[in-house]
């Protein structure tokens, strides 16, 4: 419904976008007084349509892994997650000279243990679920400078070391290790990990058998030091890195923030007394960590179906689209401006009461839904002219987009522009989607807080929004506030 605001609130709006649209200010008062009466200013509203739609592979750039199985308790739907990291290593990394070494065997050096373990600050689900995993080593180094999307499974992709002597080590464990006694357990700086040992025999590429892996690594340190000050040697002569793959289990999901492998052996210091050694190798941002996301196909097609309302599911699960109705809102108003046009987007609650639901999504992004592939592939933020971030607000339980007017009007341009032909070539033309995102904050040298990196959010989350085409509540709608000198 048109509405025609008050002279007193024409006055206000008017100063506003004046300010907002030019930084000078010398002439305001004699202009702004000029031209007040000639300043019209209404509002209207416009319905919104919106559908569910199948998320598929997306770019998967996060510092955070995700190992595990869950079952989402409102949709009924599985989310199983395998990981994968490399490791780094130092330009001055150093062990202790070879003499020192008290770890022998047969007169030769060797590791007493060795393990990878991923430690994680959160997890979702049960702590005390028995899982099932495969640890693989990497044939050959995932490769670098390639943005991976979330369906990349190194197994099948051939990075995975096949054969007899293969390192491949079956894995049950619950997040929750039982033999840690509570008074460490209860320390502050205690983290709860995944832990896989590697004290099995290992066979090397070059058919050299080792009774651990830990063992080999030494040896292969005492031979040539350099291969372990030397990142890219090390990855590629040394170690290419683990693949960690989900073969049984339900009910948890581990957070991983740390990867470490660990070797540990004996030295005699210069008083000769022996003492236990451990050295270590992290995951970092340096080198590739990645993690491979299998949604349930079937029940995400079901959920995309069901029109009653949307949906919003992450990892690479299940996004919003919204078609804008751009030609309605510029119908009579082609040469006004659009101030403001606002959307937001109501979540419903959850129909399901479980002490394990997942977590709503805490900001979304809106994009043309043309522009989604190339967001991310080109690291791009939010401009506020073409993408806009939304963030929950608990208070309304929704997501406000507060003004995305600029980009109805370039569709609108870009629609005129192109002619009759237009929208029969660009079906997308008027047409956005809403994504859960993970958004990176700084702090700029005046105090001010930016936007730093916006990414796909990968950790667990779902939500239901009022929308759909048989959406039974109220419609969404566009707020749309216009003003033209006359």
């Amino acid at each position: 419904m048109r509405k025609i605001f008050s002279r007193l609130a024409i006055a206000m709006i008017a100063i506003a976008t004046l300010m907002a649209c030019d930084d000078t200010t010398e002439g305001l008062g004699v202009t702004l007084t000029d031209n007040l009466d000639n300043l019209k200013i209404a509002a209207d509203t416009f319905k919104v349509s919106s559908q569910s739609m199948k998320a598929g592979s997306v770019i998967c750039r996060n510092t955070t892994g995700y190992l595990g199985r869950i079952q989402d308790p409102e949709t009924e739907t599985y989310i199983t997650c395998d990981f994968m990291t490399q490791f780094h290593t130092l330009e001055q990394f150093a062990l202790p000279s070879i003499d020192s070494i008290a770890s022998k065997q047969d007169g030769q050096i060797i590791a007493d243990s060795c393990e990878l373990r991923f430690y994680f600050a959160e997890f979702y689900g049960d702590s005390l679920a028995l899982m099932k995993a495969t640890c693989y080593e990497l044939e050959k180094p995932v490769k670098e400078n390639i943005n991976y999307l979330s369906d990349f499974d190194p197994l099948t992709e051939g990075y995975v070391r096949t054969g007899e002597d293969a390192l491949r080590l079956s894995l049950a464990y619950t997040l929750k290790d039982l033999r840690i006694p509570d008074s460490t357990r209860n320390k502050d700086n205690f983290l709860e990990s995944i832990c896989i040992p590697l004290n099995d025999e290992y066979t090397d590429k070059d058919g050299k058998t080792y009774n651990n892996y830990g063992t080999y690594l030494l040896r292969k340190y005492y031979e040539d030091p350099e291969n372990f000050r030397d990142q890219y040697k090390f990855i590629n002569n040394i170690c290419p890195g683990f693949y960690v793959k989900m073969d049984n289990g339900l009910g948890s999901m581990a957070y991983i923030n740390i990867s470490q492998l660990f070797i540990y052996f004996r030295s005699t210091n210069p008083t000769g007394n022996v003492k236990k050694v451990s050295t270590l190798f992290a995951g970092t941002e340096e080198v590739l960590q990645t993690t491979h996301i299998t949604n349930d196909s079937e029940a995400i097609d079901d959920l995309v179906a069901d029109n009653t309302c949307t949906y919003l599911k992450s990892p690479a699960g299940i996004f919003t689209q919204l078609t804008l109705p751009v030609d309605e809102i510029m119908s009579g108003h082609e040469n006004d401006t659009i101030n403001t046009a606002k959307i937001s987007l109501r979540r419903l609650n959850n129909s399901t009461q479980s002490e394990y639901a997942l977590d709503i999504p805490n900001d979304l992004l809106m994009i043309p839904i043309d522009s989604l592939d190339s967001f991310f592939s080109k690291r791009q933020l939010a401009d506020n002219k073409k993408s806009f971030v939304a963030t929950y607000s608990s208070k309304s339980n929704e997501y406000t987009f507060n003004n995305i007017s600029e980009l109805v009007t370039t569709m609108y341009k870009e629609r005129k522009k192109g002619g009759p032909s237009f929208t029969t070539e660009h079906p997308n033309w008027n047409k956005v989607v809403v994504i859960p995102v993970s958004v990176t904050t700084t702090t700029s040298s005046n105090n001010s807080t930016v936007i730093s990196d916006i990414s796909h959010d990968m950790s667990l989350t779902s939500t239901r929004l009022i929308g759909g085409i048989a959406n039974p509540n109220t419609p969404i709608t566009i707020s749309v506030i216009y003003s033209k000198f006359e």
